[in-house]
């Protein structure tokens, strides 16, 4: 039987918060090398204000968790080099700044600049009027809504495990009532981190879930000549503007001021279990970050180039999903909207990886190569019904 030390940092239920909190070799002696540490702050000062964050660093591997904005990753560092990216919003921005149905229901730009966040839970996609709903903004509420309860737990015995847990409620009256479970995992000296998440619906009548994971990477993984690989049985342009580059969809430009955002849809081929995985690498081949997930918990996905000037966010979004971010009644035309049972639980374990080796990106371009091989690749030069509205 394993071993945990836990905390509870914040637990609204019992009145239960702390302003901060440290862990590490200093505290808590466990058999590893590696000088790991796991730390919460609360930020002050701008748009900022109020933000609680958690660091954890395994002896590698950073990456800042974010309560207070659904507990989605900040930035984030393996080994020196950034991940993330520079979003023209200096965040990161605390939700009471945020105004959903700003600009049509575009609001939830003005505090886009993590590099992990979640669209959902009840829906993504573009703002619009679903039926007798009403209107519906961008990608939903999830990534605005303050965690109520955030833990610690620590794997006293091998391999250590780090893990940083966090509860949200998405729920109102005459509303969906969807509670959000997340355990964020690595282990000390490790270049993966792991990302274990429940949805549970906590209502007595059935519920739409909508869920897509929106990874945003910058410099130094993408520049112009990098490249995004996916073992694929199918492509397909979700726009014509994204269609004038189908010639080009797995590549990138640098910086281009007045770059009108592609988006390209895939159908990804796994292996028998359903496991799969993408991977974005530079130019020189030496720096790759690595998404892997199965297909039966995450169906789509999404890769959205969006490669304006730096000063205006040059960036690319990797996105498994239940879902493709159409608008919610499309998707849901296509049977991609789930459905969860009163009491009902979805769940799925996907992971992220970093390689700053060209060995280290040769070894997941072979392994991608390997799944490839079992399947003919559709690359489609129009948007298809069965995708997107075109």
């Amino acid at each position: 039987m394993m071993r945990y030390k836990s905390w509870t940092l914040t637990d609204v239920f019992n009145d239960l918060w702390l302003d901060s909190f440290t862990a590490s070799n200093d505290s808590v002696r466990l058999a590893t090398a590696h000088d790991w540490s796991i730390r919460k702050r609360t930020l002050h000062g701008g748009l900022r204000d109020g933000v609680d964050l958690i660091e954890v660093h395994n002896g590698a591997l950073t990456y800042n968790i974010l309560p207070t904005r659904g507990m989605g990753l900040w930035h984030g560092e393996y080994r020196g080099t950034f991940l993330g990216w520079r979003s023209p919003v200096h965040g990161p921005v605390h939700p009471k700044f945020v105004q959903l149905s700003d600009r049509g229901g575009l609001g939830w730009l003005t505090g886009f600049d993590e590099w992990l966040c979640r669209c959902g839970l009840a829906w993504n996609g573009p703002p619009g009027t679903d039926g007798g709903f009403g209107p519906l903004s961008l990608h939903g509420r999830i990534a605005n809504l303050p965690a109520h309860l955030v833990e610690v737990r620590i794997n006293v015995d091998p391999p250590n495990e780090l893990s940083v847990i966090g509860q949200i409620d998405e729920s109102g009256l005459f509303y969906p009532n969807l509670r959000l479970t997340t355990t964020y995992t690595t282990v000390p000296g490790s270049n993966r981190l792991t990302i274990h998440d429940v949805v549970e619906n906590r209502s007595g009548v059935p519920a739409e879930l909508e869920l897509l994971y929106h990874c945003n990477v910058g410099p130094p993984f993408l520049e112009a000549g990098s490249r995004i690989i996916v073992p694929t049985r199918e492509v397909a342009p979700q726009t014509s503007r994204a269609a004038e580059g189908i010639d080009t969809y797995d590549t990138y430009v640098g910086p281009t001021a007045g770059f009108a955002e592609q988006v390209y849809l895939y159908d990804a081929a796994a292996d028998a279990r359903g496991q799969t995985l993408a991977l974005l690498y530079n130019a020189r081949g030496d720096r790759g970050m690595v998404m892997r997930w199965n297909r039966q918990e995450l169906p789509s996905f999404t890769v959205w180039k969006n490669c304006g000037a730096a000063e205006d966010g040059y960036v690319t979004g990797l996105e498994p999903g239940l879902n493709f971010p159409n608008f919610k009644a499309f998707e849901r035309e296509q049977g991609r909207v789930k459905m969860l049972a009163p009491g009902g639980q979805w769940e799925c374990n996907w992971s992220l990886e970093f390689h700053d080796t060209g060995a280290g990106v040769t070894s997941v371009l072979k392994e991608i190569a390997s799944l490839q091989a079992h399947a003919r690749a559709t690359i489609h030069r129009t948007p298809q019904a069965k995708y997107s509205p075109g």
